[in-house]
């Protein structure tokens, strides 16, 4: 898992930094664009950036449980957590240029999968014997 977690927050840096660059080289300048449609860019690129430190942190600390139900929490965690990577990448290339109104489940999932994931590996934290 913790190498898993690793490749996906390294690809999710990478990932962030094309983003920043396609933002930089963005025509019209994003800067120039409505304040709702900069914003749409600008957040969408920083919740990239978060699920992508989530996961590296994952890839760097993470220690597994033994079998049972903790690692089996902690397996549905780091599922969801990889999945919003994914979704918040999508999302940064479909919603913002459709400004406030273009807010769809790609960025919900993210944001909503990068959440439960921590929280799960949190319960499985918590709960048990160290």
């Amino acid at each position: 898992m913790r190498r898993v977690h690793l490749i996906v927050g390294l690809l999710g840096v990478v990932a962030f930094l094309i983003t920043g660059q396609l933002m930089k080289h963005h025509s019209p300048p994003v800067r120039v664009l409505t304040p709702d449609v900069h914003m749409m860019y600008v957040s969408h690129h920083i919740y990239l950036l978060g699920a992508a430190l989530v996961n590296l942190v994952l890839g760097l600390y993470l220690r597994e449980y033994s079998p049972g139900w903790r690692r089996i929490l902690q397996r549905i965690g780091s599922a969801v957590i990889f999945l919003s990577v994914l979704s918040l990448l999508i999302a940064f290339t479909s919603e913002p240029a459709l400004s406030l109104t273009g807010r769809s489940w790609r960025s919900y999932f993210g944001l909503i999968s990068l959440f439960a994931g921590v929280m799960t590996h949190l319960v499985a934290a918590v709960t048990g014997d160290h």
